[in-house]
C-alpha cells in the first residue's frame, strides 16, 4: 500500500474542509451582517475582507502544524538515535493525527538501517584497526601505536608489544592510559596537546624528550622519547600516531650519575655544617678585633661557605626532584616575611659583590600556600643568578605584588648583562647554561630548573623577561592561601602535601 499517498489524501481531505468551511462561515456572516444588521454592502465588504486575512493566518498556522508532526516525529527518530544527541527522546507515534501508518514503517526502517549501520561500523572499525597485513608497520623495529579520537589503542606493531611485554592483539580497544602510565617532564603532557590540537588543527605533530613508562606488573620502567602524528577525523580512526624512541640505558645513565653526584655531595654536609660553625664561633670572639684586611676575609669565609651550603642543597633537591623524592609540605606563610628572611640570607654574598638588594613589597600582601624552606630556596636561586649575572651593576630589586589574576607576583631584577633571545626557550632545562658566558661565570645549569619545579608544585608559574645588555627579570607566582580549596585547608595541620608537579595523590613528579 502506498502510505505516502495516503497521508497527502489526509492532508488534502483537512485542507478541503478547512477552506470550506472559512468560507461557508464567512458568506453567513456576510448574509447575516447584510439582511439581519442593515450594514451597507461596503462596509460589510470590507470587514469580510479583514476577517478573511485574520482567519487565513490562523488557518495556515494550525495546517503548517497538523501538516509537518509526521516530519517532526521523523525528526526526533532520527535524533534519538545520533551518537551527539543524547538527550532527545523518542517520538509518541500514538499522537499523531494524520500518517500514523507512514510515520511508523519509517521509523522502524530507520532504526533497522541505524542498527545495520552500527554493526558495520564496528566491523569497519576491527577491521582497520587490523594493520598486521601492513607490512611497513608491522615490521617497524621502532614501537609504534595507533590511537582513535577516544585514545583507545586501534593498533600496535609487534615491536610495541614486546616493549610492552604484552601481545598485540590483547592491546586492541584499550586505553592508552590503562595500558601505559606515562610520565611526562612538565605540564606539556600528551593529554595537554591532544587537547589542543583537538580544538584547533587539523593536523599537527609533537616531540616529547625523556617520557617515562612507569613499571607494571608486565613491564620494567622504560626512558624514552616519544612522536606523535595527530590527523583529525581521519577517516579510518587513525586519529594519533605515536612513536617511541628508547634511550632507557642512556638516561638511566644520566640519573645514576646525578644520583651518585648527590650521594657524594650528601657527605659534605655534616663537615660543611662544622665549618659554618666554626667560622661563625670565630667571627664572634673576633668581632671588632681584626684589622679591615681580616675582617674582609673573615666576611668573604662567611659568604663562600653559604653559597657552598646553597650548591649542596641544590644539588640534593634537585636528585630528590629526579628520583621523586621532594614533598612539600603547603602551609599559611606570610609572603612578606618569608622574601625578607631570603633576602637577609642573600645579604650577605651580595655585600661582597658590592651589590646591594633592594625590597619593593606591596602593603598588606595576602598570606600565600607555600612551603617555607623551599620558596626560599627559589628566591635564593634567582637572587643568585642575578650576582653572578649583575656584571658593572651594584643594585637588584626584589618586588612582590598581587597581580591581576590574583595571584602573588614575585620578580628579582638585575641590570646585568641580559640573556640572549636563542637562550631563552632553554633556560629552565636542566643542566642548560648560555654558551656566550658559561666560561666567565660559574655554575651548574640546576638552579633555575629547581626554581621550575618547586613553583609548579606550589600551582604557580615562572618565566624570565630579558634584554641583552640591560639586564633580566625572572617572576614567579604562588597562590594566596585564601583561595585554596577549603577541603584542603582542613587537612592536619593545615597542610597540603605535594610532589614537585603536582598534589601527592599524582604519585609524580610528571603528569600524565
Amino acid at each position: 500500500m502506498d502510505y505516502f499517498q495516503g497521508v497527502r489524501a489526509q492532508i488534502r481531505a483537512y485542507l478541503i474542509f478547512v477552506i470550506l468551511a472559512e468560507n461557508l462561515l464567512l458568506i453567513i456572516g456576510i448574509w447575516y451582517t447584510v439582511v439581519h444588521l442593515g450594514l451597507s454592502l461596503g462596509y460589510v465588504a470590507l470587514g469580510a475582507y479583514g476577517v478573511s486575512v485574520i482567519m487565513t493566518f490562523i488557518i495556515t498556522f494550525a495546517a503548517a502544524d497538523f501538516a509537518i508532526e509526521p516530519l517532526r516525529a521523523i525528526w526526533q527518530a532520527v535524533l534519538h538515535i545520533s551518537p551527539k544527541e543524547k538527550h532527545m527522546q523518542p517520538p509518541d507515534i500514538n499522537k499523531l493525527v494524520v500518517g500514523h501508518v507512514l510515520v511508523t514503517n519509517l521509523i522502524a526502517q530507520i532504526y533497522q538501517i541505524a542498527d545495520t549501520a552500527e554493526h558495520a561500523d564496528n566491523a569497519a572499525v576491527k577491521q582497520s584497526s587490523r594493520l598486521s597485513t601492513n607490512f611497513i608497520a608491522n615490521t617497524l623495529p621502532l614501537p609504534l601505536i595507533v590511537i582513535n579520537a577516544s585514545q583507545a589503542i586501534l593498533y600496535a606493531n609487534t615491536a610495541a608489544a614486546a616493549y610492552l611485554n604484552a601481545d598485540a592483539d590483547s592491546l586492541e580497544g584499550r586505553d592508552i592510559h590503562a595500558v601505559m602510565q606515562l610520565s611526562f617532564p612538565n605540564d606539556n603532557t600528551l593529554d595537554t596537546w591532544l587537547g589542543k590540537v583537538g580544538k584547533s588543527s587539523v593536523t599537527a605533530d609533537n616531540f616529547w624528550e625523556r617520557v617515562r613508562l612507569d613499571a607494571s606488573d608486565t613491564h620494567s620502567e622504560q626512558l624514552f622519547d616519544l612522536a606523535a602524528h595527530y590527523n583529525k577525523n581521519n577517516p579510518d580512526g587513525y586519529e594519533t600516531v605515536l612513536v617511541l624512541f628508547d634511550h632507557t640505558k642512556r638516561y638511566g645513565q644520566d640519573d645514576q650519575a646525578m644520583s651518585f653526584i648527590a650521594l657524594g655531595v650528601h657527605e659534605l654536609r655534616t663537615p660543611l655544617a662544622l665549618l659554618r660553625g666554626y667560622i661563625e664561633a670565630l667571627d664572634e670572639e673576633t668581632h671588632g678585633k681584626l684589622t679591615p684586611e681580616l675582617d674582609d676575609f673573615m666576611t668573604k669565609m662567611k659568604a663562600t661557605s653559604q653559597q657552598l651550603t646553597a650548591f649542596v642543597n641544590t644539588i640534593l633537591s634537585v636528585a630528590r626532584v629526579d628520583s621523586d623524592q621532594l614533598v612539600l609540605q603547603l602551609h599559611e606563610e606570610n609572603w612578606t616575611d618569608v622574601i625578607t628572611g631570603a633576602v637577609n640570607m642573600m645579604s650577605l654574598r651580595a655585600h661582597v659583590r658590592g651589590i646591594a638588594l633592594k625590597l619593593q613589597l606591596a602593603n598588606k600582601l595576602p598570606s600565600v600556600a607555600a612551603d617555607r624552606i623551599s620558596v626560599q630556596e627559589v628566591v635564593g636561586n634567582l637572587i643568585d643568578n642575578a650576582i653572578k649575572y649583575s656584571g658593572e651593576a651594584k643594585e637588584i630589586i626584589i618586588s612582590a605584588a598581587v597581580n591581576g589574576d590574583g595571584m602573588v607576583e614575585t620578580t628579582v631584577r638585575d641590570f646585568g648583562v641580559g640573556i640572549s633571545v636563542a637562550t631563552m626557550p632553554n633556560l629552565f632545562t636542566k643542566y642548560y647554561r648560555d654558551h656566550h658566558n658559561r666560561s666567565q661565570i660559574g655554575g651548574t645549569g640546576l638552579g633555575l630548573y629547581l626554581c621550575k619545579a618547586i613553583i609548579s608544585a606550589h600551582g604557580g608559574n615562572i618565566w624570565v623577561k630579558s634584554k641583552e645588555g640591560t639586564g633580566s627579570a625572572f617572576s614567579f607566582t604562588l597562590l594566596p592561601y585564601s583561595r585554596l580549596a577549603e577541603e584542603a585547608k582542613t587537612n592536619v595541620n593545615n597542610e597540603i602535601v605535594r610532589r614537585p608537579h603536582g598534589w601527592i595523590k599524582n604519585h609524580s613528579l610528571y603528569r600524565r
